[in-house]
């Protein structure tokens, strides 16, 4: 029997410590970690750590800070941030898309245009839900026109991930039959790859949301962001919704995770009535005043 590789416990975190970590999240990424959360971040710290030989917190901390930090930076933002995501993973919110695509007009030339960005996209399954949705919802109008999804992450490795669009057999189980086969391919070891008519539908780019407003975001007809507000405190949430509706067409559906935002007043946004899904519609009439 091979003996078992001895790992050294990891060192302590004082109360300074943390705080001092909390703070370069919160400026870097605008997430906020509860002191709930100190022993994921201990977890996941002391696990790069020991892959890169850092003995101290401290040591990795000014790793970080210095302009050399680029990399690793990235390295780390990919283990701490949360990849929770799956297929068709909210199927209430999916439905209001196809309703929305469903009763879209057509442009001047009776053409379909719908443009989508998918934030917080993590490893992808989500901008490939919202491109096979929008399809079927194109098909079954039978509208000639174009589509597109931006995939939007702050992980690298992740975004890379949604690019490759290769998926375990478990990860894609649960599709239905119909979308499987016509969207997947199988390739070697029990995985599948989306197909290359859906791929060409959804560009993947890194962005940071605490940054929209220098990112070079189009104009967008549905925006979808679930399961990401929750890390941010209230102020950040009510600032990042406000960049997203900037790029959001008069007409157009935002969609956020329920429960991340209660009791929102935007001024260009109306609260579509769902007792399960929190949806808004930007109004047609935009206020220009609303800073």
């Amino acid at each position: 029997m091979p003996e078992m590789q001895h790992l050294d416990p990891l060192p302590e975190m004082d109360e300074l410590q943390f705080q001092q970590w909390m703070t370069l999240l919160e400026t870097r990424t605008g997430t906020v970690l509860p002191p709930e959360r100190k022993s994921f971040l201990v977890t996941n710290l002391g696990l790069r750590m020991r892959e890169i030989g850092c003995r101290s917190y401290q040591e990795y901390f000014e790793l970080l800070s210095g302009v050399q930090g680029v990399k690793e930076w990235n390295t780390l933002v990919d283990r701490i941030t949360v990849h929770e995501t799956r297929f068709f993973r909210h199927p209430l919110s999916l439905e209001i898309i196809k309703d929305y695509v469903a009763e879209k007009q057509v442009n001047a030339s009776g053409h379909l245009t719908v443009q989508t960005w998918s934030v917080a996209c993590s490893t992808g399954e989500e901008a490939y839900t919202l491109a096979m949705v929008i399809d079927q919802a194109f098909k079954k109008r039978g509208a000639q026109g174009y589509f597109g999804v931006t995939a939007t992450d702050i992980s690298p490795a992740s975004l890379q991930t949604g690019r490759k669009g290769i998926y375990s057999d478990r990860r894609v189980k649960d599709i239905d039959p119909l979308l499987h086969r016509q969207y997947f391919n199988s390739v070697e070891g029990d995985k599948y790859h989306v197909s290359d008519y859906l791929r060409k539908r959804v560009c993947f780019a890194r962005m940071n949301v605490l940054d929209i407003v220098n990112e070079p975001v189009g104009e967008m007809d549905i925006i979808y962001c679930q399961n990401l507000l929750i890390y941010f405190d209230r102020s950040s949430r009510l600032g990042i919704v406000k960049d997203m509706v900037r790029h959001l067409l008069p007409g157009g559906l935002l969609i956020l995770g329920s429960g991340e935002l209660l009791k929102m007043d935007h001024p260009e946004l109306e609260k579509i009535n769902h007792p399960r899904v929190l949806a808004y519609r930007r109004v047609e009439k935009l206020n220009k005043d609303y800073e």
